[in-house]
């Protein structure tokens, strides 16, 4: 109970209130957390409301929390300076200097620390999916987290502002989520499911009929007052709602027919989706449900006729209400749901998974000719070649043996070898930020993992402020600690995507950022005018996203296509040293190219740029730094 009581007193949450309507907590955003945290039965937060320009009084949000929580409604102006610096939700340890920002960030936190509060809640922990992983991926890179994080939410939005003046137009991202609905699940156990339901329906004929098991798992799930009903149950639901109630149905003992062994695996049933992910509960559910329920409202009020667009979506929505405590946090949310009428789902063309879209340009491009040499020649032509900026000062070092032992990465869990590697990249970024750094200046060490880079910046420059950005939990945990035993005072810790993070800062750093991570950093910092001390990484993982399209500058996009850019960037990760000394030559030239062409995007922003290649050379593969100051 002591550490429970710790995190009352320490873990404030803080969510924005613009206004009410219609039972709807605007932005969604603080809805849906709000239903999570009801959901959860989760009371050990001290939950700040913060007003923004529109206001509502408390009274009208008696409804959506349990009494017992303790309510704050504050001012922007009140929020501590770290969250300040943050898109909201966000939730704050005290001392003001951990923060983690961000939905899906935040409502995973909630999770945990509802689950740590009582282990015996398994059923709040499985909202984390098949290895805890369910909106974890950021969604600057995943198309699955940012639709249900960013899009729909801000989509709904629009549309309900929409529907109050005029008939409202039918967001993308709806359509987009119900083509999602009709994608065959994939599972980590997929193949065993198939089989299992390729079994049923071979003993039903054409219609699967309910086996023994069916008839035993009934008798658990009429432990809840919301069960499903079991007439209508196939192997797919039966699956998903034993996962529910925290009870796998038994494996039968006996060995599967041949028919259902030999069975190629094109010949398996898909297995259709129970619920967003697929068969399981998860947050991504809880994310969506307060979103889909208003665009429903909406759709039932004043464009009806539109309903038998979304027969998966509708069909979703009604499963939904069948889960276990669903009906009851929707009616403590001021939801209440609405009775559909049964729509007649159509056969769709399987369509390809969100994160399985190819590029157009990829597909059909008639002028590609394969392989680096004829790309790089290509660059050749239009006087394009690889050429270093001189390194400006390549034997400086920072006096290791003289710092305290927290502030060397030796500290980390990593060997020696790799250890004296670090201390030399950290040595080349140090340099470059050390000389350009001013006292009071904000430094941000994005992508920070367990803050290499940040611990030794706020240990060498006590007159700067410097904050930590990190995604990874447990990354920035390790660096907190190390940052406890130094007793730095200038150092913030935010766990958040790059998209929440919204101070201004003077310099921003990034080590081995991977793919287009570098871009985001080096974005994020021309946006604040800032200048970037950048070492990309992981050059194999570039490719298109809804924010970057590559090349990137004027200059390289009037030379290679997408297509012949993505063979720089593939070649360019071959720079390791046990590869034959002529192929890692041409990885390092491909580097730089790629470098080249992120230095001249970010020179037709205003900013003087050098790529620089760190020294010694051997202290890692991907040793380039972009360096851009701006002008």
């Amino acid at each position: 109970m002591k550490g429970i009581k710790k995190s009352l007193t320490e873990e404030y949450l803080y969510l924005d209130l613009s206004h009410q309507k219609e039972g709807c907590i605007f932005p969604l955003h603080t809805s849906i957390t709000l239903f999570l945290l009801s959901y959860c039965d989760c009371k050990i937060f001290k939950v700040c409301l913060v007003l923004t320009e529109e206001s509502t009084g408390i009274s009208l949000l008696k409804n959506v929390l349990s009494e017992d929580v303790e309510i704050q409604i504050i001012s922007r102006q009140e929020l501590p300076p770290i969250v300040q610096n943050c898109c909201l939700p966000a939730v704050v340890e005290r001392p003001d200097n951990f923060c983690r920002a961000g939905l899906a960030v935040v409502l995973r936190h909630i999770i945990q620390k509802s689950y740590e509060a009582d282990p015996s809640k398994m059923e709040i922990l499985e909202l984390l999916g098949f290895k805890k992983t369910c909106l974890k991926a950021c969604a600057e890179v995943s198309q699955w987290t940012r639709l249900c994080e960013l899009t729909i939410p801000l989509a709904i939005e629009n549309f309900l502002k929409e529907s109050s003046d005029q008939p409202p137009t039918i967001p993308a991202e709806i359509l987009e989520l119900e083509k999602k609905l009709s994608e065959p699940v994939r599972v980590h156990n997929d193949d065993k499911l198939r089989r299992q339901k390729l079994k049923q329906q071979k003993a039903a004929g054409v219609r699967p009929s309910l086996d023994k098991e069916e008839t035993k798992s009934k008798a658990h799930r009429q432990e809840t007052s919301e069960e499903v009903d079991s007439s209508s149950a196939s192997l797919d639901l039966r699956v998903a709602f034993s996962k529910l109630t925290v009870r796998e149905e038994p494996a039968p003992a006996n060995r599967e027919p041949a028919h259902v062994r030999k069975a190629r695996a094109s010949d398996l049933p898909p297995l259709d989706h129970v619920f967003v992910e697929g068969l399981y509960f998860t947050l991504a559910d809880i994310v969506l449900l307060p979103c889909i329920h208003h665009f429903l409202v909406i759709i039932c009020k004043k464009l009806s006729e539109k309903l038998v667009e979304f027969p998966l979506l509708a069909a979703w929505y009604q499963r939904i209400q069948e889960v276990p405590r669903v009906k009851t946090t929707a009616s403590q949310c001021g939801i209440q749901f609405l009775h559909l009428p049964e729509l007649q789902t159509t056969s769709n063309e399987q369509q390809p998974s969100l994160d399985e879209v190819p590029c157009v340009e990829e597909q059909n491009d008639p002028s590609f000719i394969g392989g680096p040499r004829p790309t790089m020649t290509k660059l050749m032509e239009k006087g394009i070649e690889v050429m270093f900026s001189p390194h400006p000062c390549p034997t400086w070092t920072l006096d290791w043996d003289t710092l305290p032992a927290a502030v060397s990465p030796k500290e980390g869990k990593m060997s020696s070898d790799r250890a004296l590697r670090k201390q030399q990249q950290l040595n080349n970024l140090v340099y470059v930020v050390t000389n350009q750094a001013k006292p009071g200046d904000r430094i941000v060490d994005f992508c920070s993992g367990g803050g290499h880079v940040g611990i030794v910046l706020a240990h060498m420059l006590p007159s700067c402020q410097v904050t930590l950005i990190e995604n990874k939990e447990l990354s920035l945990i390790r660096a907190k600690k190390r940052s406890d035993e130094l007793g730095l005072s200038n150092i913030w810790f935010i766990q958040a995507n790059m998209e929440y993070f919204t101070g201004t800062f003077n310099i921003g750093v990034a080590l081995h950022a991977c793919g287009v991570a570098t871009d985001m950093v080096i974005e994020h910092c021309i946006k604040t005018r800032a200048s970037f001390v950048t070492c990309p990484c992981c050059y194999g993982f570039i490719q298109n996203t809804s924010k970057f399209n590559f090349p990137k500058s004027e200059q390289f996009k009037k030379t290679l296509s997408y297509k012949e850019h993505m063979i720089l960037c593939r070649f360019a990760d071959q720079t390791a040293v046990q590869l034959p000394p002529q192929r890692r030559l041409i990885g390092k030239q491909c580097m730089f190219l790629v470098d080249l062409d992120r230095a001249r995007a970010a020179e037709e922003c205003g900013y003087s740029i050098q790529v620089i290649s760190m020294e010694p050379e051997s202290c890692s593969p991907k040793n380039n730094m972009i360096v851009g100051v701006p002008i």
